[in-house]
């Protein structure tokens, strides 16, 4: 076991320095890297030398390191293979364009919700987020409905086996009303989430069948713009989910 957590955590050296650079947004030099991510020096140095070597690093003006676009290139060339975003991304995108707030496209990944796909709207004042990050399954959105389409004996071990943390001071952390929030949710076509998440904003989300996988399609932004068209984004969500579903189903 200790073997393979340190094999696991050498695999993520690499993910942990380009994350650095992220946040910092500049080169760094090899001691503000090692600061940064807590990886030793001597540990760091060989991770920098290895991305150096293989066209992921270079050094400018001597000490100070960033990473190539070789990195976003193969991004790049992964993203434009997706099958499920590649199919789903036009849909997407003209919910998006239809509502003018941000749409995401979300996945259950063990006890979190994985986004896989966020189409930010064009209004300066929006939900913001990136393709990767997680949420927990009580307080966003797509995770009401990936709980919501458990059965009830999946539900209950579900909630039996967890602790609901808090989030904001909107969130839901005993099991009765998360229950019935997710009751109301299933009558009524889609799950809602008001500040529970991200306070101030406020989330439709509805489940997307593709075959057996089950997804989320979200419609997220600011809750004093949300609120007032829940109805109607509603409806625009629930009628672009059942276009994708049918031209999956074709």
């Amino acid at each position: 076991m200790d073997a393979q957590a340190g094999s696991n955590r050498s695999s993520m050296r690499s993910l942990e320095l380009f994350e650095a650079f992220r946040q910092a947004g500049r080169p760094l030099s090899l001691s503000e890297l090692a600061r940064i991510t807590g990886i030793p020096v001597s540990t760091c140095h060989g991770v920098m030398r290895a991305l150096e070597e293989h066209g992921f690093l270079y050094f400018v003006g001597g000490r100070d390191a960033y990473p190539t676009r070789r990195l976003w290139d193969i991004a790049d060339e992964i993203r434009s293979h997706d099958p499920i975003a590649r199919a789903l991304e036009p849909g997407l995108a003209a919910l998006r364009d239809e509502t003018d707030e941000t749409v995401i496209l979300g996945t259950r990944q063990d006890d979190s919700v994985l986004y896989l796909l966020v189409l930010e709207g064009r209004q300066s004042i929006r939900y913001s987020s990136r393709a990767g990050e997680r949420k927990p399954l009580h307080s966003s959105s797509i995770g009401k409905v990936m709980l919501g389409e458990m059965t009830a004996e999946e539900l209950d071990r579900w909630l039996a086996g967890r602790k609901l943390e808090r989030v904001t001071d909107r969130t839901l952390v005993s099991a009765r009303p998360l229950r019935g929030d997710l009751a109301r949710s299933r009558e009524r076509g889609y799950y809602v989430t008001r500040g529970e998440n991200v306070a101030d904003v406020m989330a439709v989300a509805a489940p997307l069948r593709m075959g057996s996988t089950v997804l989320g399609v979200a419609i997220a932004g600011p809750m004093h713009r949300m609120q007032s068209a829940q109805d109607r984004l509603g409806r625009q969500l629930r009628r672009c989910v059942q276009r994708l579903e049918e031209r999956d189903g074709r």
